[in-house]
């Protein structure tokens, strides 16, 4: 089954906490679950300044800067997996680094038939 492990820290301390994680290590981590084969796809967000909200309402769409969420932490990345079980999932989450500093969000994907 497929799993979004989605990473949430505070961008403006993600890199000068003291147990910030380097790029470097990041990427180590996603090449070990790679070589696993659980790994399905990973990348790293763009700062959330870049990002847009659309919304459609009544026929309309409307586009907004930015998250419309106000919270402290922002959605800086992902990693989908391919675990056998939730558990296996929340081991391959427990591992990713900024897990350090922020938190990972762990969330089965659901299967759609289109």
């Amino acid at each position: 089954m497929k799993y979004l492990c989605l990473v949430y820290a505070d961008e403006s301390q993600l890199h000068s906490l003291p147990d910030s994680p380097e790029d470097t290590e990041c990427f180590a981590y996603a090449e070990k679950i790679a070589s696993s084969g659980a790994m399905v796809a990973a990348e790293a967000l763009s700062p959330v300044s870049t990002a847009v909200t659309v919304r459609v309402r009544d026929g309309k769409t409307s586009v907004m800067d930015g998250p419309f969420a106000e919270t402290k932490e922002q959605l800086t990345g992902f990693y989908l997996v391919d675990a056998d079980s939730l558990e296996d999932a929340v081991r391959i989450a427990e591992g990713i680094p900024p897990a350090r500093v922020g938190s990972i969000e762990v969330r089965p994907v659901r299967d759609l038939d289109v």
